[in-house]
């Protein structure tokens, strides 16, 4: 019987078109109903037609079909796929602009810290209607979220829906891996990892090259200058904490109390030559670029003959044809909530740990315990999160300024005074957004 996946925030053009073509190279799924829900019609339209072009590039007896209605492109579903966006750049840019305001610069902002625990506010309650309609139209169903904030959206819905099969992927952890390989002249078949911790802050407890520790011949790679330079903050919290993290520099940089605590700091280590070192208010400048360019983007990809149907790195796909198609068992890194996986970090909390996948659904790894001082930077952002989902969950003011009170950057630059000031001006950007803090 054909299986039935569901799209929800299907317009997310790079996403949707990439884990469709990944989804129908297995054998299994071919055959697959791809249902793509998304509120924006025209959106909507295009990546239907992007959809079309691949299942027509690889001869697929596939069949797409595109909703503005959840209800319709959940019912029957078999895996679940979420990329959706609570608000546009209009909305979030006052995430970044208003901390920038008080002296907290942000690069990304859509993880952590006040810009990120803002958006899990607007977003949250997104995710739970989500859910909400999964139990109804597909309990069963495999729910994998890409949508960010990773780790506090995958807590909520964890939380208020323990009965769902959810787990929330990034490409962080094998993407950075593949980087560690390349700079060290290694095939990525040479490579094995242990990595585990908090999304965009997990680490490589071993990093191997045919079974033998590979970390040095990163030391000795990053002696050479260009390698240095292309991963600043990230090289510097190697240099100095022994292992290497998983997230890039710039958003690396907003996590901790080191490198954006003050213009010099920035100069010196927000520089460099990978894909976001870390410049202030990168993401605004991308997605506002974007904004003015997708529909031309999207009909020059749909114009061009060529289709690359080679299956990318993404996890989901491996993990769906793991639980419901060839069944092969596939082991990958999910955001998942710490029931005794990480010893050192809260219980409940979520971690991004190892998972085997297999048709018995998904078997998260024990790790133990982190070395001590990674779990001390782990444990402050993870307790903050978790402050951060109970305040969007019950509308509490006083949790959400303590969630924000105790990030690491924005407790490095501000007092508790002007932290307090800062939470209120953003309460009252985002009223509109906010209904649970009235």
């Amino acid at each position: 019987m054909a299986k039935k996946f569901a799209f929800i925030g299907a317009g997310s053009f790079g996403f949707t078109r990439g884990l469709v073509r990944d989804i129908l190279t297995f054998p299994a799924f071919a055959d697959a109903e791809i249902a793509l829900m998304d509120i924006n019609k025209e959106r909507l339209n295009w990546i239907k037609q992007a959809c079309e072009k691949i299942v027509k590039a690889g001869n697929y007896p596939a069949k797409i079909t595109a909703t503005t209605s959840r209800k319709e492109a959940l019912k029957g579903s078999n895996g679940v796929l979420c990329t959706v966006l609570a608000g546009d750049v209009e909305v979030w840019k006052h995430d970044i602009s208003i901390p920038k305001k008080y002296g907290v610069d942000i690069n990304v902002g859509d993880t952590r810290g006040p810009a990120g625990i803002f958006r899990a506010l607007r977003t949250i309650p997104l995710m739970l209607d989500i859910c909400k309609d999964i139990k109804r139209y597909c309990p069963k169903a495999l729910f994998l979220n890409y949508t960010n904030p990773m780790a506090m959206l995958c807590r909520a819905m964890q939380g208020e829906f323990p009965e769902l099969n959810i787990s929330g992927l990034c490409h962080s952890v094998q993407g950075t891996a593949s980087e560690l390989a390349k700079m060290i002249g290694a095939g990525e078949a040479e490579i094995t990892y242990l990595c585990a911790g908090i999304n965009h802050q997990a680490w490589y407890l071993k990093f191997e090259r045919n079974g033998k520790d590979a970390y040095p011949e990163i030391r000795e790679a990053l002696k050479i200058k260009k390698n240095y330079m292309a991963d600043v903050v990230r090289n510097e919290m190697f240099k100095y904490l022994d292992f290497y993290v998983t997230e890039s520099s710039g958003h690396n940089s907003e996590y901790n109390a080191w490198f954006r605590k003050r213009p010099d700091l920035i100069k010196k280590y927000c520089i460099g030559t990978s894909w976001n070192p870390g410049a202030h208010a990168y993401i605004v400048k991308c997605y506002s670029n974007a904004k003015k360019n997708w529909r031309k983007d999207i009909q020059k990809w749909l114009k061009d003959p060529n289709v690359d149907l080679k299956r990318g790195n993404e996890y989901a796909s491996c993990i769906f044809n793991a639980v419901f198609g060839d069944q092969t068992i596939y082991e990958f890194n999910g955001n998942v909530r710490n029931f005794n996986l990480i010893d050192n970090l809260p219980y409940g909390c979520c971690v991004e740990v190892p998972v085997a996948a297999s048709k018995e659904g998904l078997r998260p790894v024990h790790v133990g315990a982190l070395p001590a001082h990674l779990a001390i930077l782990n444990n402050t952002s993870a307790r903050c999160e978790e402050l951060a989902v109970e305040a969007a969950i019950e509308g509490n003011r006083r949790k959400l300024f303590h969630a924000v009170a105790f990030d690491p950057l924005t407790s490095a630059v501000l007092s508790l005074d002007e932290i307090n000031a800062m939470v209120e001006e953003m309460l009252k950007k985002n009223k509109e957004w906010l209904p649970q803090f009235k």
